[in-house]
């Protein structure tokens, strides 16, 4: 039932696209935006729209999300418990 649920939710149309970096991505990310995981906003291990993903603490998430000025937008967050 919870399966299912998870499905529902990542299929939404207002639910955006969560995409679990590798360590090197990561590292990248962090390079170009010049801050440490300890900086980035947290998502929790519990979020529905990862729980597909196999979520870790530390990991970190890129979240594209539609945009009407630039087409798509990329945001970052860091897997905390919760």
């Amino acid at each position: 039932k919870l399966k299912k649920k998870i499905e529902t939710i990542k299929g939404h149309i207002l639910v955006p696209a969560h995409k679990k970096l590798s360590e090197e991505e990561t590292e990248k990310v962090l390079t170009k935006l010049n801050i440490s995981k300890k900086q980035l906003p947290a998502i929790f291990e519990t979020d529905p729209a990862i729980q597909e993903l196999s979520p870790k603490l530390g990991d970190v998430f890129e979240i594209t999300r539609k945009s009407p000025i630039t087409g798509e937008a990329k945001f970052y967050r860091v897997v905390v418990h919760g």
